[in-house]
């Protein structure tokens, strides 16, 4: 009988996704004529978040936020699951920064390409080299850009260490740097399997299954910015400040020693 549940309520689920995901991308195409005289940046920022409010309750996620988001500047977050990008825009507009795989995805890639985000093949020394020019527009509308430092997502258990190569630009132009901390909480699941979407992973099967669980809970935990001209330093510090907020985090079980930031 659970299982039946589970199923009826995945499917009902992935039906609202679509038909909401669908409008909003009507929407997108809508506003790039109606606004586009707004900062290219800010309007895909506004639409997303407006978007992932509505259908974040759809599909039984809800959302806590703790501390205060950043009305600027850069946010480094830990990695659990592609939930990050809905649950951390809940706090305020923002762009993300993601790995080139994100672009061809079903279902999340054309929200993605709508929402203004920064694509980077994370193995190719040039598009990491590159990144600046591309933050430099978003920064300077006053939009939050978010990155996810670690490379790669966790099981939500810990804190793996930062890509300083990501912070270049920050250290560069001297930007604010918010640390943030996300984790989740599920009903008749388990974080681990059902939420955090990592190693061999496949999207829609991990998809489905999550639309199935009652209600995943998110809490964002926000620290206070830091800035540094050194990356390295910057990224040393913002690991040792994201591995604090999840100390802060009940459910958070961390490595007894903060791993070093890497090249």
């Amino acid at each position: 009988m659970n299982h039946l549940r589970s199923t009826l309520r995945s499917a009902g689920r992935l039906g609202t996704f679509l038909g909401v995901a669908g409008l909003a991308l009507l929407h997108s195409a809508w506003l790039a004529l109606a606004e586009r005289k707004l900062p290219p940046a800010t309007r895909r920022a506004r639409w997303l978040r407006r978007w992932c409010r509505v259908v974040l309750p759809f599909i039984g996620v809800e959302v806590e936020l703790r501390g205060r988001a950043p009305d600027g500047g850069l946010l480094v977050c830990n990695h659990v699951s592609y939930l990050d990008m809905p649950a951390l825009t809940a706090a305020t507009e923002m762009v993300f920064l993601s790995k080139a795989e994100v672009r061809r995805w079903p279902l999340l890639g054309p929200i993605a390409r709508a929402g203004g985000t920064l694509f980077v093949n994370r193995q190719r020394r040039a598009d990491v080299a590159d990144l600046g020019p591309q933050f430099v527009p978003v920064i300077e509308e006053g939009v939050v850009l978010t990155l996810f430092p670690e490379g790669t997502s966790t099981g939500g258990d810990r804190v793996l260490s930062f890509h300083s190569s990501l912070l270049a630009p920050a250290a560069q132009h001297d930007w604010p740097v918010t640390p943030a901390f996300i984790r989740y909480e599920v009903t008749n699941g388990v974080v681990e399997a059902d939420v955090a979407y990592w190693r061999d992973m496949t999207f829609l099967p991990h998809f489905l299954n999550l639309l199935g669980k009652r209600r995943v809970r998110a809490i964002v935990h926000f620290g206070a910015p830091l800035r540094n001209s050194d990356r390295k330093a910057l990224a040393r510090e913002l690991h040792r400040a994201v591995c604090a907020l999840a100390g802060q985090a009940s459910s958070a079980q961390l490595p007894a020693e903060l791993a070093q930031p890497a090249a």
